[in-house]
């Protein structure tokens, strides 16, 4: 069955900054420091899961940024076009702002670029987006995901109001790439730690709130991550939970077995589906 096209978006201003500096703070994610006389085009938005989608183009081909990917299309052959991919704003400052970077060895694009990034390196990045910000007038939070939303999750965490209540449950490999967040009192952070991601570690998340005795009142959901992960939480939210749909962020930031550019193509094809109306 085939997809309907999409309506295109306008392209996301692209900014060309400089790495600052670059810290290992767990085994598998470095956060890199972005900022220089570029940060002046850069305006952050309120949303604790804004994001820039970062270009990679290949050195050989001399490609001076912004990039018109578009116009681009006309003359390089498809695989030479730069590649983009996307990372939470981890923090924003007066004059630079922080990206996490989950890093497997050489292992993609992005990942053994931050793993080896310098300062005075050039990023090029497009954004923020975003659209996700804890409800204040929830009376409980509950935050889901792996690495790839730890970001997200700390963030959200971090902008909550001293008398938030709430509990994190967030997947890692083990105890060693856990990292400090600077949580409320009654905001519990939890961490499951999962060893390899595999195929039968997707239910993990799923499982963890299963167990849950929910709270009384009115929650507010965040669950970003691993595809399937996210589609067992989806049944356990919306079908067990009975939650309505205002009341939980849900979306897949990765797939087990896909590159990035194959889990991006799949959002158009019903495996990539996780919400109708995504």
């Amino acid at each position: 069955m085939s997809t309907p096209d999409r309506p295109s978006r306008p392209a996301r201003p692209q900014h060309v900054m400089q790495v600052l500096s670059t810290e290992r703070i767990a085994p598998s994610l470095v956060r890199l420091w972005l900022g220089g006389p570029g940060f002046a085009t850069f305006t952050a938005n309120d949303s604790t899961d804004a994001y820039v989608k970062l270009w990679f183009a290949k050195p050989e081909l001399g490609l001076e940024p912004p990039y018109d990917v578009s116009a681009l299309r006309q003359t390089l052959a498809p695989e030479d076009l730069p590649v983009s991919r996307t990372y939470t704003v981890r923090d924003v400052r007066d004059d630079a702002l922080a990206i996490d970077v989950v890093v497997h060895g050489d292992e993609g694009v992005a990942g053994p670029w931050a793993a080896r990034a310098q300062p005075g390196e050039r990023v090029v990045f497009g954004g923020p987006g975003g659209g996700y910000r804890p409800d204040e007038t929830a009376d409980w939070h509950l935050l889901l995901g792996d690495e790839s939303a730890l970001p997200a999750i700390a963030r959200a965490i971090e902008s909550m109001p001293a008398q938030a209540i709430g509990l994190a449950l967030i997947e890692v490999r083990d105890a060693s790439e856990q990292i400090t967040i600077a949580a409320p009192d009654g905001v519990e952070v939890r961490w499951l730690h999962r060893g390899e991601p595999s195929q039968q570690t997707v239910g993990l998340l799923a499982d963890a709130v299963a167990a849950l005795e929910f709270r009384d009142g009115r929650p507010h959901v965040f669950a970003h991550g691993e595809r399937e992960s996210m589609k067992a939480l989806r049944d356990e939210l919306f079908g067990r939970r009975g939650l309505a749909r205002g009341q939980v962020s849900l979306s897949g930031y990765w797939a087990q077995g896909r590159t990035e550019d194959r889990f991006q193509a799949e959002k158009r094809e019903p495996i990539g589906v996780i919400l109708p109306q995504d």
